[in-house]
Parts: structure tokens; C-alpha cells; sequence
């Protein structure tokens, strides 16, 4: 009986020791995971005395299991939650501790002479540069200021105007070089992105990236110039990798002797995929890529980096056997090993440290210490190894869709990987039906997760990536990064591109090529991933085709309407300009697309694009209030995703526009109605437009939108217009009530009339401006004639989007308060 007992709990024993590796492991994900959902950071003492309580739960479990008799399932769980606890304080304090480093409010927007070395290697376009600065020293009139460790500035060139102003004709910026010491003067401001609904999370990425100001340089003629310092031993690593990628800009697009758009264009994919630049691509191929479902070729890949590993290691191996005498020290085929991974890890810091680098590496590196110390660990434990190692290092990588995407697809690849091999005889067959069965698992597996993740799903992806994935793997990859050797290789990389670019670009036309679906709720779209992965799992048909039912929810999703004779309003978060849309129970409007940021973005491309298809919508009427670039500037990528719009706006005969779609004036007087709403212009007036002595801003499109019924609430969409145009408005009688006003002019010293609030007196006032702007949007004094009269201001720089309904005209829904997280800005009352 007793020897029974004994032999009980040693297989108890043996059993919970076999779970507490993973248990341990699972648990150090769940606690950051659990760690990133806190809306605000807790105390550090708090986070301490969870740590202890960790520690504590820890031993006490160690002690238990092997004192007391307790099953296995409670030793693994009690194990989980001891790691989960632990890693939920490891992660609260380093988010203490990095965000008490964060810029104080009192130095947004001062004048601050900054000392320090660039970090990053610059990126530049037609605007000026971005620059990564490890700061030093900080000084404001002389006196020493604490700055963030990490700033971002850019430095402008050319004429820009500051939030007085004032047009300053900026000193260009010289050819910046990693690892330099530069002082100069800046004006900072706390890291802000845009909100809208499913958006990206700028704040997040800005926090993992390790940066905590942004703004720019002060080199105008008033300002002391920034100066040169020195070259100094620090980040080699970047600047080896300015070095490679100016070197092959210079050879493809400047030095080519014939040039080829087609070749230079593909200059920047040969820079990403040796140097891990992606911003060198342009954004016309990066919407080929998405559509055809291959961007994650055309960067550094945890593919490209296995690939270069076995190079490395079969090159080492040859080397290794031609001495006896390292053979006789070291076995060739584990110093080849060990090399692959040394080697693949050093090429994994050269192209910029991402996360699908950090995972190969870290896989890799798992299975070569399994490999060298004769251990065989399941493929689940080495898996989840992999994901707890990144996670500890980067737990804010939890947030970032290729963190997902790369663990997933590896995932899925480790549990069907048995039915590849061994399925045909000859070792031809059995290579093409590996690589046909893998390609077409994690198809399976990432459609529902790019679906749930970006709102889109690539149909021509599968047949894409069977031909793209080893034609840029063996051949256009091992081109590029041996042009570091021997330049030459490089244009035969761009070469090697151009049959490969035309076959997506070709693809990317077809009509059905990408499917956009409304974003769904998360419930639906977990669903649809583990319906994926049943999928792609070797499993009896039956259970497959019940997995299909997963998928329904999450494809069949439609975001609910208003009812009809109600509509609703969103401002979309796009910073410095306008861009509301309007919905009824079947029609939307647009009014104004937001600003133009640069060349390569807009408005359109970042934020109304991705949030129209989101929700789902087909804008009938694209109204443009009227020509400035901070109203039109994202039309043309809003036209373009929207082939059915009507164009109807303040727009001069010399715009652009009207060769992209027949534009038709608003007019005052101009009147419809959609599902019981009534849409109403009530300015300009016709002949406004032949004026030539009136400003874009006088003939702003104002519309009065009404909910059906009696009384019914209303709101006002008032462009730029100004104080002479609100007078004109009240002269001529028109209707001007209204519950919601979009501010006119974002908050103007010219806009907002006594008169003309007292007549629209309106319960709630939007601001569209951008934070900390420098045209001042919106003004101090302006603002309190709003508060005065009682009407609630909301500004998008503290809102985000803003969501405001006919049927419930007293609310307001802000995205900066739907799903906070910590890591978010809040914005304080600016201290000038």
C-alpha cells in the first residue's frame, strides 16, 4: 500500500514537471498580454509588491508539489499563474519607469537647444528629414532641462510657418549620418496620433519604438543654426546600414547609366530586403504588395533570415572539414550550427531588429541548443519558448499585427509539417507537395487573421506566393545582400524584380483581386481564426466543414445604420483639417477628405481610406468645401476607393480634381433628402464663385443637415467660412439652428461671431484641429465665447474621432475613450 502511495506521487511528480515548463511559459504571455490591457499604469509600489506576491506563489507551489500530494493540474495552473503574475509586475514596472522619462507639458512648443547623436539612420522625401536623436543635453535660455532619452525631430526645408504665424525660410538639412553629434534648437510635443475607429495605433509604436517627443528643428534666420559637433564610435550598426542603403540608391537610381523607371522604382525593395528599410519602398508597390498578399517578402522575413542562416552554415561546414584540427575540437556540423544562427542573428540586427527577425532568430537559436545538447522538446514547448522569449524582451510586441501573423503562420506550419513529408516517393514530389501544402496552410491559417487584423483578405494571395515566395527567397534575396560584396549584384537584383513586379501588378488589377470586409467585433473574429486553423489542421471533413460555420459571423458582419430619419455624424481624427462623415440608413456623405501630410501621404491613404472600408461604406457624395489642401488634400485616394461618388465642392476650374471626376458646385438653395433626412446648402450664393477678390475660405460649402420629424435635431458643417460670411448668413434670415457645428475655420480668431453662435445656438461644437498645431487651432479667446453661452467644445486632439447621433443629440462617443490603454496621450491645458 505504501509503496503504491510512493509510486502515486513520483508519477504525480513526474507529470507536473513535465507541464510546469509550458505552464511557465504560457504564463509569461498571458501576464504582458493581461498587463497591456490596463487603460492606466498602477504605482510602482503596487507593481512591486505583485512581483513579491509572484515570487512567493512561485516557491510555494515548487514546495507543495513536491511535499504534498497535489494533482497535476493544480500544480500546472497554480505554476501559470505564478509566471503570469510575475511577468504582469515585470512589465507594469518597466512601463513606470519609461513613462516617468516622458516629456513635461511645460516644454511642449519651447524653444530647446538640444545636444546629442543621431540614433537612426535619417529618413528623408521632398519635405526635409526624420531624425532619431539619443539627447545628451537639454537647455531652455540657458538653463538645463530633463528631456526624454529618445526624440524624433523633423527638419524642414524651405518655407514654414510656426503656431504664430510667422513664414520662416528654413536652412535645408545637410546629409545627416548615424552616430553624429549635432546640437540644435527644437520644439517638442508629446507623442499624439490619429484615433478613428480600427485605426492604427501610432501612440503604441511610437512607446515600443522607445520614443517620447517628437517635433522639429528651428533653423531659421532667427534661430541659432544647429552645428555639427562630431563623429562619434556610437550605433556602427546604423551607420553601416545608411551606409549600404544610400550606396544602393546611388547605383540604381542616380548612377544607373540606362534608367529605367520600372528598375529604380525597385531600387527601394532592394534596399528593405537587405537593410529592413520599408519605408524606402514606394507607397504605389506597397499597395501592389498588400493586394497580392506578399508584403511580408518585400522586408526582412523570418524566411529571408532562415535562408541566409543555412547559407551561412553550409559555407562554415565546407570550411569546417577542410581542418582536422577543429573537427577534432568541434564537430562540423555543430560549428556549422552555431554559426547559421551566430550569423543570422548578426544579418537579424543589420536589417533593424524587427519582430519577424527576433522570432526566427530566437527559433532558430531554440533549436540549435535543443539540437547541440541532445534534448528534444515538443514542437508546442518550442514554440512557446520562442513566443515567451520575444515577449520578454518586447512586451509591447504583443500589440503589433506581425507579432500575430508570424507566430501564427509558425504555428500552424509546426502542427501540420508531418503530412508533408512523406506523402510522395520521390524526393521532387515531395519537396513541391511540402511547399504547395505549406503555402496553402497558412493561407488557411492568416486569411481569417488578416480579415480580423486589417479588414481585407487577398485572393490571389495563394497563387502570389507560389511564385514569390521562392523567386525572392533564392533568387532575388541572395542577389541583394551579395551586392554588399560586389555592387554589380544589386542591379541584377532590380532586374530580377521587374518580371516579378509586373506579374503583381498585373494581379493587383484584377477585379476580385482584394476583398475589404467590415471590420467585425473580436468575438467573431477569433472565431473565424480558430475556424482557420481547423481548416488547415489534417482533420476528418466532417470537422472542416463544421469549422466553416466559425468563419459565418465574422464574414456575414455589417455595422448596424441608423434607422430611418436618423442620421449620424463622425469626425474623423486626421489632424490639421476637415473630414466629417455623415450616415443615414443607406446614403453617406463626406464632407472634406483632411490634409495632405507629404508626397508620399495623405489624409485619404491614412486614415479616411482604411476607416471607410472598416465600416463598410460607399460614399454617394464627396462634398469639398472648398480648395485649400487641409480640406482636399486625401480626395483623389478617397475617389479612387470609391468609383460611385459624386464630387460636389468650392473648386477652382484649375483643380486637379476635375480630371479625376466631374465636379459639380454647391450652391445655396440646394436641397434633398435621404431616408427621411433633409440635406440643405446655404452657402455660397450663385455668383460667389465669379468673384475674384474673395478668399477659398469665403466660399466654403456650409450644410445643414435635419433628422425627420418636428423640431428634430440638426447639424451644421461650416467649413472655413468667416465672420463676413456668418453675417451674410444672418442677413439674409437663413435657418441656422442646430444641435451639432463643426467649428468654423477649426477654431479661427476670423470665425465664431457672437452673432452667429446666438443664432445657431448649438448644444455641442466640434473642433477638427491638430494637436498643438502651428496655426494655433483653435483660439483661447474664440473658445470661451463657446463656453460662455454653455455650448460643450469638443476637440479632436483630445477626442479622437467623435461620434455624435440625431437620436441621442447630447452625447458625444470619443475614440480616445473607447478601449484606453496606458500608453495613450492624454492631453493636458497648454502652458504657453
Amino acid at each position: 500500500m505504501g509503496r503504491g502511495v510512493v509510486g502515486g506521487r513520483a508519477a504525480g511528480h513526474t507529470a507536473a514537471a513535465a507541464w510546469r515548463v509550458p505552464a511557465c511559459l504560457m504564463g509569461l504571455v498571458l501576464g504582458a498580454a493581461l498587463q497591456l490591457q490596463q487603460p492606466w499604469l498602477w504605482a510602482g509600489a503596487v507593481y512591486g509588491m505583485c512581483l513579491v506576491g509572484a515570487c512567493l506563489l512561485g516557491w510555494g507551489v515548487r514546495w507543495a508539489s513536491t511535499r504534498l500530494r497535489w494533482r497535476p493540474a493544480a500544480t500546472t495552473a497554480l505554476t501559470l499563474g505564478a509566471a503570469a503574475l510575475a511577468m504582469f509586475a515585470v512589465c507594469g514596472l518597466r512601463a513606470v519607469a519609461f513613462a516617468e522619462q516622458g516629456l513635461a507639458p511645460a516644454l511642449e512648443g519651447r524653444d530647446i537647444r538640444v545636444t546629442g547623436v543621431v540614433a537612426t539612420m535619417p529618413q528623408s522625401n521632398e519635405a526635409g528629414s526624420r531624425i532619431r536623436i539619443n539627447v545628451e543635453s537639454a537647455h531652455l535660455y540657458g538653463t538645463p532641462v530633463q528631456l526624454p532619452p529618445r526624440i524624433e525631430v523633423a527638419w524642414y526645408g524651405g518655407a514654414f510657418r510656426d503656431a504664430a504665424g510667422v513664414v520662416d525660410l528654413q536652412r535645408p538639412a545637410p546629409a545627416l549620418i548615424a552616430g553624429e553629434r549635432w546640437a540644435m534648437t527644437v520644439r517638442l510635443k508629446a507623442p499624439h496620433g490619429l484615433r478613428n475607429p480600427h485605426g492604427f495605433d501610432a501612440e503604441l509604436w511610437m512607446w515600443e519604438q522607445g520614443v517620447q517627443a517628437t517635433g522639429y528643428v528651428r533653423a531659421g534666420p532667427r534661430d541659432k543654426p544647429p552645428a555639427w559637433m562630431a563623429a562619434t564610435w556610437r550605433h556602427p550598426v546604423e551607420r553601416a546600414r545608411q551606409a549600404v542603403r544610400d550606396a544602393i540608391r546611388e547605383r540604381l537610381v542616380h548612377g544607373a547609366e540606362d534608367a529605367d523607371p520600372a528598375r529604380t522604382r525597385l531600387a527601394g525593395v532592394v534596399a528593405a530586403l537587405v537593410t529592413g528599410d520599408q519605408r524606402a519602398i514606394d507607397r504605389a508597390d506597397w499597395d501592389v504588395f498588400r493586394a497580392t498578399g506578399v508584403a511580408h517578402l518585400m522586408s526582412i522575413s523570418g524566411l529571408h533570415i532562415t535562408l541566409f542562416a543555412w547559407l551561412a552554415a553550409l559555407v562554415v561546414r565546407a570550411l569546417w572539414r577542410r581542418s582536422t584540427r577543429l573537427c577534432l575540437a568541434v564537430p562540423a556540423p555543430s560549428a556549422a550550427l552555431a554559426a547559421g544562427v551566430v550569423l543570422a542573428t548578426a544579418y537579424a540586427l543589420f536589417s533593424g531588429w524587427g519582430v519577424p527577425a527576433q522570432r526566427t532568430v530566437i527559433m532558430l537559436a531554440t533549436v540549435a541548443l535543443l539540437q547541440l545538447s541532445g534534448n528534444r522538446w515538443p514542437w508546442p514547448q518550442v514554440w512557446l519558448l520562442a513566443c515567451a522569449a520575444v515577449v520578454v524582451a518586447d512586451p509591447w510586441a504583443l500589440g503589433q499585427a506581425g507579432f500575430w501573423l508570424s507566430f501564427v503562420a509558425v504555428g500552424m506550419l509546426f502542427a501540420t509539417n508531418s503530412v508533408a513529408y512523406g506523402a510522395y516517393q520521390s524526393s521532387a514530389g515531395r519537396h513541391f507537395y511540402a511547399l504547395l501544402r505549406e503555402q496553402w496552410v497558412v493561407t488557411l491559417a492568416l486569411t481569417p487573421l488578416s480579415l480580423l487584423l486589417f479588414g481585407q483578405v487577398s485572393l490571389v494571395g495563394f497563387g502570389a506566393n507560389l511564385v514569390a515566395i521562392p523567386w525572392v527567397t533564392l533568387v532575388v534575396t541572395p542577389l541583394a545582400l551579395g551586392g554588399v560584396l560586389w555592387p554589380p549584384l544589386w542591379s541584377l537584383a532590380a532586374l530580377s524584380l521587374q518580371p516579378l513586379a509586373a506579374m503583381l501588378q498585373w494581379l493587383a488589377q484584377w477585379p476580385w483581386a482584394v476583398v475589404f470586409l467590415p471590420a467585425a467585433p473580436f468575438w467573431a473574429g477569433l472565431l473565424a481564426v480558430a475556424g482557420g486553423g481547423l481548416l488547415a489542421m489534417r482533420l476528418p471533413w466532417g470537422l472542416r466543414v463544421a469549422a466553416l460555420m466559425l468563419l459565418w459571423p465574422a464574414l456575414g458582419w455589417y455595422p448596424v445604420r441608423p434607422v430611418p430619419g436618423q442620421f449620424e455624424v463622425l469626425a474623423a481624427d486626421i489632424g490639421q483639417g476637415n473630414a466629417v462623415l455623415v450616415r443615414t440608413a443607406s446614403h453617406t456623405l463626406l464632407y472634406d477628405a483632411g490634409p495632405r501630410f507629404s508626397r508620399e501621404s495623405d489624409a485619404g491613404h491614412r486614415v479616411l481610406v482604411p476607416l471607410l472600408r472598416s465600416l463598410g461604406e460607399r460614399v454617394d457624395i464627396l462634398m469639398l468645401s472648398h480648395r485649400d489642401a487641409d480640406h482636399t488634400g486625401g480626395a483623389a485616394a478617397v475617389l479612387a476607393q470609391q468609383p460611385q461618388a459624386q464630387l460636389v465642392g468650392s473648386l477652382d476650374a484649375e483643380n486637379a480634381l476635375h480630371a479625376v471626376r466631374p465636379v459639380r458646385p454647391c450652391l445655396a438653395g440646394q436641397r434633398w433628402e435621404w431616408d427621411g433626412v433633409v440635406f440643405e446648402v446655404l452657402h455660397p450664393r450663385p455668383g460667389d464663385e465669379g468673384i475674384r477678390a474673395l478668399r477659398p475660405n469665403a466660399l466654403s460649402c456650409v450644410l445643414r443637415i435635419v433628422a425627420a420629424g418636428g423640431n428634430a435635431p440638426a447639424a451644421m458643417l461650416a467649413g472655413d467660412i468667416e465672420t463676413l460670411q456668418e453675417h451674410a448668413l444672418l442677413e439674409r434670415g437663413a435657418n441656422l439652428k442646430a444641435d451639432l457645428l463643426l467649428v468654423p475655420h477649426h477654431g479661427s480668431k476670423t470665425s465664431s461671431s457672437p452673432g452667429f453662435l446666438d443664432a445657431v445656438q448649438p448644444r455641442t461644437a466640434l473642433v477638427q484641429a491638430g494637436y498643438r498645431n502651428r496655426f494655433g487651432h483653435p483660439a483661447e479667446d474664440v473658445m470661451q465665447r463657446y463656453r460662455v453661452r454653455g455650448i460643450e467644445v469638443v476637440e479632436s486632439a483630445r477626442c479622437g474621432a467623435a461620434t455624435w447621433a440625431s437620436s441621442s443629440p447630447a452625447v458625444v462617443a470619443c475614440e480616445r475613450d473607447t478601449g484606453r490603454r496606458y500608453w495613450q496621450h492624454r492631453v493636458v491645458p497648454t502652458v504657453d
